[in-house]
């Protein structure tokens, strides 16, 4: 009983680990690509631009530390971008 016990958590144990790793977010700023129009201009976001950023939403802070990138990430359009998305604009 105590061995079939161990194995099942074990199992648990084994299975969340799984569910943790699949969720992880890859961190790529390409990921943002559908974005751009609506960040660089007054186009409205489309489903899927607002989809990435939802997903990319755990990077925006590394993409802000990025002196290249920080320009497009935390400019208006873009703040504006991830408002009207519902997606709520980290603090780094």
């Amino acid at each position: 009983m105590k061995v079939a016990h161990i194995a099942l958590c074990t199992l648990l144990i084994l299975l969340v680990a799984q569910v943790q790793v699949s969720m992880a977010v890859t961190c790529a700023p390409v990921q943002l690509s559908p974005c751009v129009s609506a960040m660089t201009s007054a186009a409205p976001p489309t489903k899927l631009c607002c989809s990435k950023i939802k997903e990319q939403r755990p990077c925006l802070c590394q993409y802000l530390k990025n002196p290249m990138l920080k320009k497009y990430v935390d400019s208006p359009n873009a703040r504006k971008v991830a408002k009207t998305c519902g997606t709520p604009f980290p603090r780094c």
